[in-house]
């Protein structure tokens, strides 16, 4: 096969753009820093320096663009860094296809697929195109992404194929007609662009987002007609106003997620935990139940034959050279159980040739070969032994001795497949399914899979972090049962797949709760266990390698897959793992808790600090007959608060909050906000009340003093805030945290209290106003600390 040239394929992605729904176009460092400005806060700060600066207040306008350059230029640095990890990672799981070029069979990115390209196809890929087949042998196809329906449809040579859906059986060579968003997965992408639904975190994160933003508003517009109407020009209260909200506006909030996430991910990535899907970190420390396949990760994925018996229970070498011949002849992509069959014992076969392939599928739970050996035509069929009974032509006697034996053999922990044979009586025009009929049993092939050693321990931290665990397999119950024995998992009930067909959603969600091993299942009936458990109200983890995973990945709300799976489950997963561990996983419970709880922390801050800040910058303007603070003085703190802030993306978190889920309560961060909010407003109150009528400060005096207080207090409350317990008892600060808070609070006292000062409008205080400042705060932290230890014996209490 030639396929394209290179030179010809180059052509053609210039011409039409690269296999995918959006073109991503490639930005420089330098376009990345400049989209920083596109920001509406800045917009409007820009617009502010330039009234500032026509309106003749040339050193306000250059500090407001120097503060913006400065704020821009952080989030930039820190923000592109990590988008750039995160690209890296994404590259080392991105999909690839067989596809022949310049004569020559090579791997691409599916990416790189051009129209005209002819791209090979075995059972486990993902079709990276809408294409035409030019050849097939017994090719499956299962299109649910496209029609919804689970069961593979069989494909013939013509035949048009599409992009997105998963190979089932067989192989195939085809030609590519459409790609990206030409193609008919690319129609409904389109159509469902503007639906994207977010998850419960994103959901959170734009409620809290409303609040504050509503907040502000309504407050600034306040703010902007007292000061117009009743005290001041209307320039100087629209800067006042805009300034303003700067520092109520919690600007710094995508930013933290978004380093949060990144730098969770790069961790992760050391561990051997690859993430797609950035906000699927988040969901990681929200979920808490794992439904997990038992081969590799609660055995030790090694699978070998140990018996290959007749129905008597008498070693049989013709059953093995039977199940030899079914699996070393089939073109379909070879399973672990075929390749123990063939490393067991090799035979001569060379006189045996192949007519055609009755490909496994997940109704049947059985293949056949329909081969020719010196002019005699004999179907070899292997699967489930329940599948395969019920095509044999057996007395009632045989079915209950090879029962019998199926069951023991299932006790001791096997995996058991059966073996059956049919001689036609001549060549037919055409073999298909309906021809499994009138089979010969003759015996079982039994392997085994041992339970690994260490997983026991695992299986108890899961237990310990408040996840559970159940298991969802196509394996007999006996066995599934053996091997959670043998790991220590303890089963609440086993449910077998022709259970769950015969309930109702509704009996199915009662059930669940009360199941841990769930057996003898098809894809249909996996995904119908993981949306009763999200129904239920539990964040649900999945983890899989195979082409029956992969609907069941797509629906929970965190897919795992492994490096070595098949494409159509790492497609599918938002999580990809270098080594298929469930120990690897703890890691990733933890970092998704350690994130979430970091970036709460960042909320909080913003939700106390803002909020205090807006109710007391309320009433001073109406009480004060100057402007608390200026727009410059204010557009300091917001500066050099945000690097104080970046931080806490390092701290770390109290070990008690890791070993539960971890949740987004809009409802108590609006508490949090009104209690410490209002803390917070009545020190500065106190601070107003000592620095007028005390110390008889007006103007520049008294904001100054009001800058060094609030910037004290915002910026040092965060190591009590950071934990619900005692800054006492709570889990040490991280070094950059402190390091990083202190180093900027100096360096915000020694801008105030300096000649430098007198640019942004500050004046010199006296050293007794600077103690009464840090008496104030002091007190501050006094009361916080009391409000937490309310608030803990209040919870203690219920």
């Amino acid at each position: 096969m030639q396929g394209l040239s290179s030179i010809e394929a180059t052509k053609k992605q210039k011409q039409f753009g690269k296999n995918e729904f959006v073109q991503r176009e490639h930005q420089s460092a330098v376009q990345s820093f400049f989209v920083e400005f596109k920001s509406p806060l800045n917009l409007v700060l820009l617009a502010a320096a330039a009234i500032s600066f026509f309106t003749g207040a040339t050193t306000e306008a250059i500090l407001i663009f120097c503060i913006i350059v400065a704020s821009s230029s952080l989030d930039f640095i820190i923000s592109y860094k990590s988008q750039k990890a995160a690209e890296l990672l994404a590259k080392r799981v991105l999909s690839q296809t067989r596809v022949y070029r310049d004569g020559v069979s090579v791997v691409l990115p599916i990416t790189e697929i051009v129209v005209g390209d002819i791209v090979v196809l075995a059972a486990g890929d993902v079709i990276p195109a809408d294409g035409k087949l030019i050849s097939s042998s017994s090719l499956y196809v299962n299109e649910s992404s496209l029609t919804g329906e689970s069961v593979p449809v069989q494909k013939n040579s013509i035949d048009l194929v599409f992009m997105g859906s998963g190979v089932v059986s067989g192989s195939a060579e085809v030609e590519i007609v459409a790609i990206g968003q030409d193609t008919k997965f690319g129609d409904t992408v389109h159509l469902l662009s503007n639906k994207e639904q977010k998850n419960s975190f994103e959901k959170g994160i734009q409620q809290f987002s409303m609040l504050i933003t509503k907040i502000a508003i309504l407050l600034c517009v306040v703010l902007f007609v007292v000061n117009a109407v009743l005290k001041h020009s209307v320039a100087d209260s629209v800067l006042f106003s805009l300034a303003l909200a700067v520092g109520i506006v919690p600007e710094l909030l995508p930013m933290i997620v978004a380093v949060n996430l990144s730098r969770a991910s790069i961790r992760m990535s050391k561990k051997g935990v690859i993430v797609k899907k950035l906000s699927a970190i988040e969901n990681f420390g929200s979920m808490d139940v794992l439904c997990t396949d038992k081969t590799g990760t609660l055995t030790e994925d090694n699978i070998a034959v140990v018996e290959y018996v007749d129905m008597h229970n008498n070693s049989s070498d013709e059953v093995l050279r039977l199940a030899y011949i079914n699996s070393a002849l089939h073109t379909a992509t070879k399973t672990p159980l075929d390749d123990a069959i063939i490393e067991k014992e090799s035979f001569d076969i060379q006189k045996y040739s192949l007519i055609t392939q009755l490909p496994f599928d997940f109704d049947r739970k059985r293949d056949s070969l329909v081969v020719q050996s010196e002019g005699v035509i004999e179907c070899i069929t292997k699967g489930a032994p329940e599948a395969v009974f019920s095509v044999c032509t057996m007395s009632d006697a045989d079915k209950d001795t090879a029962q019998k034996l199926f069951i023991d053999l299932s006790t001791q922990g096997y995996r058991v497949l059966a073996i059956a044979t049919k001689i036609y009586a001549g060549p037919q025009t055409e073999y298909s399914t309906d021809d499994e009929i009138n089979l010969t049993f003759v015996g079982f092939v039994a392997f085994i899979d041992p339970a690994k050693k260490d997983v026991s321990h695992v299986l108890e931290e899961m237990k310990r972090r408040s996840v559970d665990v159940k298991i969802i397999s196509g394996d007999n119950h006996l066995v599934v049962e053996k091997i959670a024995r043998d790991v220590g998992l303890i089963s609440l009930g086993t449910l077998l797949g022709t259970d769950i067909e015969d309930m109702s959603d509704a009996d199915l969600a009662i059930a669940i709760e009360k199941t841990t091993l769930f057996c003898r299942v098809n894809p249909e009936q996996k995904n119908r266990i993981i949306i009763a458990l999200q129904k239920n109200g539990h964040v649900v983890g999945y983890m899989g390698d195979g082409i029956n995973d992969a609907p069941a990945l797509r629906t929970a709300d965190i897919g795992i897959s492994v490096e070595n799976a098949v494409d159509v489950a790492k497609e599918s997963a938002d999580i990809v793992l270098v080594q298929k561990s469930l120990s690897q996983l703890i890691g990733g419970v933890v970092e998704g808790r350690s994130t979430f709880v970091n970036t709460m922390k960042y909320i909080k801050m913003a939700m106390s600090s803002n909020f205090g800040n807006m109710l007391s910058m309320t009433t001073a303007s109406i009480v004060l007959p100057f402007l608390p603070m200026l727009p410059t003085q204010i557009l300091l703190n917001n500066l050099l608060y945000e690097v104080t802030q970046v931080p806490i993306t390092l701290d770390r978190v109290d070990t008690e909050v890791l070993f539960t889920p971890t949740q987004w309560d809009i409802k108590k961060l609006k508490h949090f906000m009104i209690v410490f909010g209002l803390a917070s407003s009545i020190f500065d109150f106190i601070t107003f009340f000592v620095l007028y009528k005390v110390f008889h400060l007006y103007g520049g005096g008294f904001q100054t003093g009001w800058f060094l207080e609030s910037f004290l207090t915002q910026t040092i409350v965060i190591f009590f805030i950071r934990s619900e317990k005692s800054i006492f008892k709570a889990s040490r600060p991280h070094k950059a945290l402190i390091y990083t808070s202190f180093s900027i609070i100096v360096l915000a006292w020694a801008i105030a209290l300096s000649h430098i000062g007198g640019l942004f409008g500050f004046a010199p205080l006296p050293k007794v106003v600077l103690l009464t400042i840090v008496a104030i705060s002091l007190g501050y932290f006094v009361l916080v600390e009391c409000i937490k230890k309310i608030q803990s014996s209040a919870i203690l209490s219920k």
